[in-house]
Protein backbone atom coordinates (compact mmCIF):
# COMPACT_ATOMS: atom_id res chain seq x y z
CA UNK A 1 0.00 0.00 0.00
CA UNK A 2 2.78 2.43 0.91
CA UNK A 3 4.66 1.50 -2.26
CA UNK A 4 1.60 2.36 -4.35
CA UNK A 5 1.23 5.75 -2.64
CA UNK A 6 4.93 6.60 -3.15
CA UNK A 7 4.83 5.46 -6.79
CA UNK A 8 1.64 7.44 -7.41
CA UNK A 9 3.14 10.53 -5.82
CA UNK A 10 6.27 10.30 -7.97
CA UNK A 11 4.21 9.81 -11.11
CA UNK A 12 1.94 12.74 -10.27
CA UNK A 13 4.98 14.95 -9.68
CA UNK A 14 6.34 13.80 -13.04
CA UNK A 15 3.08 14.60 -14.79
CA UNK A 16 3.01 18.02 -13.10
CA UNK A 17 6.57 18.70 -14.27
CA UNK A 18 5.73 17.70 -17.82
CA UNK A 19 2.62 19.89 -17.67
CA UNK A 20 4.76 22.84 -16.61
CA UNK A 21 7.05 22.10 -19.57
CA UNK A 22 4.13 22.17 -22.00
CA UNK A 23 2.88 25.42 -20.48
CA UNK A 24 6.39 26.90 -20.64
CA UNK A 25 6.91 25.93 -24.26
CA UNK A 26 3.54 27.44 -25.11
CA UNK A 27 3.93 30.66 -23.10
CA UNK A 28 7.60 31.61 -23.50
CA UNK A 29 8.37 33.87 -26.41
CA UNK A 30 11.92 33.09 -27.55
CA UNK A 31 13.26 29.86 -28.94
CA UNK A 32 16.13 29.76 -26.45
CA UNK A 33 13.74 29.96 -23.48
CA UNK A 34 11.58 27.24 -24.97
CA UNK A 35 14.58 24.97 -25.45
CA UNK A 36 15.66 25.56 -21.87
CA UNK A 37 12.30 24.73 -20.29
CA UNK A 38 11.81 21.73 -22.55
CA UNK A 39 15.22 20.29 -21.71
CA UNK A 40 14.97 20.74 -17.96
CA UNK A 41 11.37 19.70 -17.45
CA UNK A 42 11.41 16.75 -19.86
CA UNK A 43 14.40 15.23 -18.13
CA UNK A 44 12.98 15.71 -14.64
CA UNK A 45 9.44 14.66 -15.59
CA UNK A 46 10.63 11.46 -17.25
CA UNK A 47 12.89 10.73 -14.27
CA UNK A 48 10.02 11.08 -11.81
CA UNK A 49 7.62 8.95 -13.84
CA UNK A 50 10.20 6.22 -14.40
CA UNK A 51 11.19 6.33 -10.72
CA UNK A 52 7.53 5.87 -9.82
CA UNK A 53 7.36 2.85 -12.11
CA UNK A 54 10.51 1.46 -10.51
CA UNK A 55 9.01 1.81 -7.04
CA UNK A 56 5.77 0.23 -8.22
CA UNK A 57 7.44 -2.80 -9.80
CA UNK A 58 9.89 -3.40 -6.96
CA UNK A 59 13.48 -4.53 -7.37
CA UNK A 60 13.61 -6.80 -10.43
CA UNK A 61 14.91 -6.91 -13.99
CA UNK A 62 12.23 -4.49 -15.17
CA UNK A 63 13.36 -1.83 -12.68
CA UNK A 64 16.96 -2.26 -13.84
CA UNK A 65 15.82 -1.69 -17.42
CA UNK A 66 14.02 1.46 -16.29
CA UNK A 67 17.22 2.59 -14.58
CA UNK A 68 19.07 2.16 -17.87
CA UNK A 69 16.40 4.25 -19.61
CA UNK A 70 16.84 6.97 -16.96
CA UNK A 71 20.61 6.97 -17.46
CA UNK A 72 20.16 7.16 -21.24
CA UNK A 73 17.76 10.10 -20.92
CA UNK A 74 20.08 11.93 -18.51
CA UNK A 75 22.92 11.59 -20.99
CA UNK A 76 21.09 12.25 -24.26
CA UNK A 77 18.39 14.81 -23.47
CA UNK A 78 20.73 17.65 -22.36
CA UNK A 79 23.08 16.93 -25.27
CA UNK A 80 20.21 16.99 -27.77
CA UNK A 81 18.81 20.25 -26.42
CA UNK A 82 22.31 21.77 -26.51
CA UNK A 83 22.63 20.84 -30.17
CA UNK A 84 19.23 22.35 -30.96
CA UNK A 85 20.22 25.57 -29.15
CA UNK A 86 23.52 25.66 -31.00
CA UNK A 87 21.73 25.25 -34.32
CA UNK A 88 19.44 28.13 -33.36
CA UNK A 89 22.44 30.35 -32.60
CA UNK A 90 24.05 29.52 -35.94
CA UNK A 91 20.94 29.92 -38.10
CA UNK A 92 18.93 32.74 -36.51
CA UNK A 93 20.30 36.04 -37.81
CA UNK A 94 18.05 38.13 -35.54
CA UNK A 95 18.88 36.34 -32.29
CA UNK A 96 20.94 39.24 -30.91
CA UNK A 97 17.87 41.48 -31.12
CA UNK A 98 15.74 38.99 -29.19
CA UNK A 99 18.07 37.88 -26.38
CA UNK A 100 21.60 38.15 -25.05
CA UNK A 101 23.87 35.20 -25.74
CA UNK A 102 27.52 34.34 -26.02
CA UNK A 103 28.40 32.82 -29.38
CA UNK A 104 31.02 30.24 -28.59
CA UNK A 105 31.08 29.07 -32.20
CA UNK A 106 33.12 32.13 -33.27
CA UNK A 107 36.21 30.59 -31.68
CA UNK A 108 35.77 27.52 -33.85
CA UNK A 109 35.84 29.66 -36.98
CA UNK A 110 39.05 31.33 -35.85
CA UNK A 111 40.67 27.96 -35.11
CA UNK A 112 39.60 26.53 -38.47
CA UNK A 113 41.46 29.24 -40.37
CA UNK A 114 44.83 28.39 -38.82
Amino acid sequence: MIRIVIAGGLMLLGLFTLGVAVLGVYRLSTMMNRIHVAAKCDTMGALLILAGLMVLSGFNVFSLKLLLVIMFLWLCNPAASHLVARAEVKTNQNLDMICDYVDLTEGEKANDNH
